[in-house]
């Protein structure tokens, strides 16, 4: 009897710890783009260019995202760096889009802080990523700021790590995007002065 009690009592444990959502916390950034790099109208520049590891300035710099589905909010964390996880995958959009990028000797070095990278799921997975860059050319000179932004939306099952990894990803893409549609940009990575904020 007491056996059975006891059984009862451990499958009742198992149940509950079974049934609670395991948070997504310190996850570690993975690159999963589902969306194609969109190309400006313009020639791509024969310029070389730096592509610096970005800051990241971002108050909280572990959150980068939230479920929403329920009363109160579950977490999405990563202890990875934002910032270099970022500047990663924007120059390794600027390679495909035709852009050479070098570790030296470049006529400008693109430099930026992040902003935001953020996915709010609810419905949908909604991310938003914003870089405000600086492109500058070997005196130091500044070329061009300004704001590059790019946001996703995807549907996806609940709470999965993997439907994070993608938004982020489109969201980031679409930012490179936007700088590639931007004539001012475009000019400043030739290593012409633009305008910018």
């Amino acid at each position: 009897m007491i056996r059975t009690i006891f059984g009862s009592l451990l499958l009742s444990v198992s149940l509950v710890a079974a049934s609670k959502t395991r948070l997504l916390e310190h996850i570690p950034l993975q690159w999963k783009p589902t969306s194609d790099l969109r190309l400006g109208a313009a020639q791509m520049t024969a310029a070389q260019v730096i592509v610096a590891t970005f800051t990241d300035g971002r108050d909280n710099k572990e959150v980068i995202g939230e479920n929403r589905e329920e009363d109160e909010p579950k977490p999405v964390t990563t202890s990875d760096d934002v910032g270099a996880f970022v500047s990663t995958h924007v120059r390794q959009l600027l390679n495909e889009a035709g852009i050479k990028t070098v570790d030296s000797n470049a006529a400008v070095t693109i430099q930026g802080d992040v902003r935001r990278f953020f996915v709010r799921e609810g419905d949908t997975y909604k991310s938003d990523v914003a870089i405000h860059l600086t492109v500058i050319d070997q005196n130091g000179k500044t070329l061009w700021n300004g704001l590059a932004s790019g946001e996703a939306t995807r549907f996806g099952r609940s709470y999965r790590a993997e439907n994070y990894y993608e938004v982020l990803s489109d969201a980031v893409v679409n930012t490179v995007s936007s700088m590639l549609q931007a004539a001012e940009f475009q000019r400043a990575i030739s290593g012409h002065a633009g305008g910018g904020t």
